[in-house]
């Protein structure tokens, strides 16, 4: 073996050491905050990696845009996010019954005075207007569609956000299994080289077997109408959603001249590469629980 080889493989050793230990942590974290069985407990680790994906994730945000020639407001647009997750919390956390009827509201409320108020500073501030359109986009981008993830805990259950995130992330796996070995025709190339379509039908199908495993061992823990076909069709839609997701998510990083959002987690990449998915995908979730089944 020359030397070059086994710096490679330790390389790759120490990659692989990283990713797993990222990945134990944010999954730690969020399954104590799905299972615990102290409310109180199970509660406050659900907040905590709500708290840190989504000021991460606006980091990120902030940094990207500006490195793309568009400044925000960094940290009023950080700030404002995690006034809009705490709110949500408290709304869905606290009560006998979560009150998620009143989460849009408040949620139009919050921004409609954000809107206002970075209004009346930019009478005295010599800024761009443009800073406010960036800033208030970096709010709906990552609070705002992280509480699709806070409604479906609360109001659904612990399960099916479980569900979610598993079918959900099942496309990234299948997109670089298939794409990996038998990808050939690019998918997008301008926006993200490395997209396939095959990788592209190794996205769904592995979505649509994660989501068919769920229903197989776990169709207790899923309400009646939620069946094995439904699932599937379930699986295949996240599985194109998270896809698209990721392409979005590319796009801007292509424009700030990125390979990763971030590298707040060491073999994983930034929160952005994280979440991408699971943003574009939420609302979509969301809505099939609330108004699908």
């Amino acid at each position: 073996m020359t030397q070059s080889d086994s710096s490679g493989e330790n390389s790759k050793g120490k990659v692989f050491l990283q990713r797993f230990t990222s990945a134990t942590l944010l999954w730690g974290i969020l399954l104590m905050g799905l299972f615990a069985p102290n409310p109180l407990l199970a509660k406050s680790a659900f907040l905590l990696i709500m708290l840190l994906l989504g000021g991460l994730g606006l980091r990120e945000y902030f940094v990207l845009s500006e490195r793309g020639g568009f400044p925000g407001r960094s940290w009023q647009g950080t700030l404002g996010g995690m006034v809009m997750l705490v709110g949500t919390f408290l709304l869905l956390a606290l009560p006998q019954e979560p009150m998620a009827d009143q989460v849009p509201l408040f949620e139009v409320c919050f921004l409609s005075f954000f809107i206002l108020a970075a209004g009346i500073r930019h009478l005295f501030a010599d800024d761009p207007q443009g800073r406010l359109g960036v800033t208030f986009m970096g709010l709906l981008y990552v609070p705002m569609l992280l509480n699709f993830l806070q409604l479906i805990r609360f109001e659904f259950g612990p399960w099916l956000l479980l569900f979610f995130l598993v079918v959900t992330k099942a496309s990234d796996s299948g997109a670089y299994l298939l794409g990996s070995t038998i990808g050939r025709h690019k998918m997008m190339p301008t926006i993200s080289p490395g997209k396939t379509w095959e990788g592209f039908a190794g996205a769904v199908l592995l979505s649509m077997l994660a989501a068919a495993a769920f229903i197989y061992f776990a169709d207790d823990r899923f309400p009646k109408g939620f069946t094995m076909p439904v699932g599937l069709g379930v699986g295949a839609v996240l599985g194109v959603g998270a896809v698209f997701g990721d392409l979005i998510e590319s796009k801007l990083k292509r424009v700030a001249g990125a390979k990763d959002s971030g590298n707040y987690f060491p073999g994983i990449g930034g929160v952005l590469d994280l979440l991408d998915s699971l943003l574009f995908n939420a609302p979509l979730m969301y809505l099939f629980l609330k108004y699908g089944l």
